[in-house]
């Protein structure tokens, strides 16, 4: 088991959003509704030891992708977690504290066009530990631009959903490669 430090120390749960967890969602996969149960345990034991968490909201207004030329999620994926639909907000069984802090996205990337990066470095963040969905896609997006911004990054991966396993397994070899370290839920620890 590998022990973190709790005050260096934030999870980042990636888009675990009803629309891709929940079986009436726009984008439901059921491998990211398996995932479900492990990050809200991860949440609650950084809860717990008194360990930062931070919440990623996947959210389109309804026009964000007009009059673009080659990323157009609408297109690739239809329509997902349009801005003030149910199918936007976190799923119901996560721990979402006060103190949790949630950042709104617009992309694959949680650090793009946003403030995530700011708020983690005011606080002496240095390592992020990674659970949520989907392995691929915004997980994989995330982890990289975290250690592009030289962070430690480390993939919680038996708690990381996925369309398909292979999915999974690329995204952890990807980020192990290049930038971070991957784990399971058993090997995190904190003190």
């Amino acid at each position: 088991m590998t022990q973190f430090d709790p005050g260096t120390t934030a999870l980042v749960v990636v888009d675990m959003q009803r629309d891709f967890c929940h079986p009436d969602g726009a984008l439901y996969a059921p491998g990211s509704e398996t995932v479900v149960e492990p990050c809200t345990q991860l949440a609650s034991t950084a809860h717990d030891a008194d360990v930062r968490v931070v919440y990623t909201r996947d959210v389109h207004p309804p026009e964000q992708f007009e009059g673009n030329h080659s990323y157009d999620e609408f297109e690739r994926w239809g329509e997902h977690v349009l801005e003030g639909s149910w199918g936007a907000e976190l799923c119901d069984a996560l721990p979402v504290a006060d103190d949790d802090h949630v950042v709104e996205k617009h992309s694959y990337d949680a650090f793009h066009e946003t403030e995530l990066d700011a708020w983690l470095s005011t606080r002496g963040i240095d390592t992020l530990l990674f659970c949520g969905t989907l392995a691929n896609v915004c997980v994989l997006h995330t982890a990289a631009s975290a250690g592009l911004r030289d962070y430690r990054v480390v993939l919680v991966e038996d708690a990381i959903g996925a369309l398909e396993e292979g999915h999974r397994e690329y995204a952890a070899d990807h980020v192990e490669w290049l930038v971070g370290e991957r784990t399971t839920t058993e090997g995190v620890g904190f003190a």
